[in-house]
């Protein structure tokens, strides 16, 4: 843009954020909240900039549409609520799940619809939608920092917008045409060096501005789903739902070796420590585990970890709403792929719900964060320390019901 954000040759991504968020803010284009830094940026006339969907085709025929929270894209989550439009905003930092669908109450006015846009109205007038809740989305509208009219993109930095993006992909809600906008101010359309890009970077169909329409005809491909070898185990703390995704990918077929695994295998897989593992098999005495299945209860402990009778240290957490459908076995390979097996597992498939028995509460709780958010048969599982814990690893079975 003449007069606008300048670059210079061999800007990094960084770069270009700075200098979009500095320009924002210097020139007065800047709205709330601000400071705009380190946050998709609002803009005067981003209301305005929306508008332009109304004229999209792709948005007159969406059923349904998913618009990120972000104050600039207000407006848009406004017109998509006026249009009749089922209306998805993904959780914030997708802490407790991936969409929220926006349902405004019966009759709902124009100022209604306006509340249910902001970002306390998704507070209020939202329901969850879990992985199983087979959502199809029409129409992905996203904010951006920056992006080129090529249709290249850059976020504040934090990959959200890419991770909504590749887990729709996952789980079937989008489709390779399924066309992305952005809605931003003139002087965030800037050029992007291409070699910026990673395969997991989003682009963009449609870029909106208060004074234009882009069409981008950008022929780069989205990204096809989750690069598992690029999620760490901290993101996969940070966004439960994604431990779900990645046993559903496992269950296929699927590798979702995370990135701190690769890097663990290629020092696992040296001559020395190959070498060191193989004489440890070779000496190491066999687990016996003692098991013992009555009816639709199942009671395993592993006979090498410490007893459990005579200490008072264990903790046992709580694992309910498990569906019919599940066995034993489903559970368990969740437990050990999420690196929760505990010293003893008390299965009660009949009331469907099952007691894990850990060494002591830090253990316990490591669990409850690990299994947070976990699906199993169609169902998210609740995940809790047991409300009463009694000595010996012992507990009140009778506090859930």
């Amino acid at each position: 843009m003449e007069g606008g954000v300048r670059l210079r040759a061999g800007a990094s991504k960084g770069d270009v954020r700075e200098k979009v968020w500095d320009y924002l803010e210097a020139s007065g284009l800047a709205d709330f909240p601000r400071p705009v830094h380190r946050r998709i940026p609002n803009f005067k006339g981003a209301s305005h900039a929306a508008t332009k969907l109304l004229g999209l085709q792709e948005f007159k025929a969406a059923k349904t549409v998913k618009i990120n929270p972000d104050a600039p894209q207000k407006n848009a989550r406004f017109l998509t609520l006026e249009a009749r439009k089922t209306l998805l905003v993904p959780t914030p930092r997708l802490r407790t799940g991936l969409f929220n669908k926006i349902v405004p109450p019966s009759g709902a006015t124009k100022e209604i619809l306006r509340i249910c846009a902001t970002s306390q109205g998704i507070k209020e007038y939202s329901v969850p939608v879990g992985l199983d809740g087979k959502a199809r989305v029409d129409l992905v509208v996203v904010g951006s920092v920056a992006v080129s009219e090529k249709g290249w993109r850059i976020g504040k930095g934090e990959g959200y917008a890419d991770m909504e993006y590749a887990m729709m992909v996952s789980m079937g809600a989008v489709q390779e045409d399924t066309p992305v906008v952005t809605i931003v101010h003139d002087c965030q359309v800037v050029d992007i060096a291409e070699e910026l890009l990673d395969d997991h970077d989003l682009t963009v169909d449609y870029i909106l501005t208060p004074t234009r329409t882009i069409k981008t005809n950008c022929k780069r491909p989205k990204p096809q789903g989750i690069i598992w070898h690029k999620v760490s185990y901290e993101m996969l703390g940070k966004i439960p739902i994604l431990k779900s995704l990645r046993h559903r990918e496992k269950q296929t077929g699927k590798d979702v070796t995370l990135l701190d695994e690769h890097s663990d295998l290629a020092s696992a897989n040296t001559p020395a420590v190959l070498n060191e593992k193989a004489m440890a098999e070779n000496t190491r005495p066999q687990a016996a585990m003692g098991s013992a299945q009555i009816g639709q209860h199942y009671v395993e402990s592993d006979s090498l970890s410490p007893r459990l009778e005579g200490s008072g240290m264990i903790t046992t957490v709580y694992v309910g709403n498990i569906p019919p459908s599940v066995r034993v076995s489903e559970l368990k390979c969740a437990l050990r792929e999420f690196h929760a097996t505990p010293l003893r597992l008390n299965w009660q498939g009949a009331q469907h719900r099952a007691f894990l028995d850990y060494k002591d509460k830090a253990t316990a709780e490591s669990a409850v964060s690990s299994l947070k958010g976990l699906s199993l048969g169609g169902n998210t599982l609740r995940v809790e320390l047991a409300k009463n814990q009694r000595n010996k690893g012992q507990v009140e079975i009778n506090s859930h019901k």
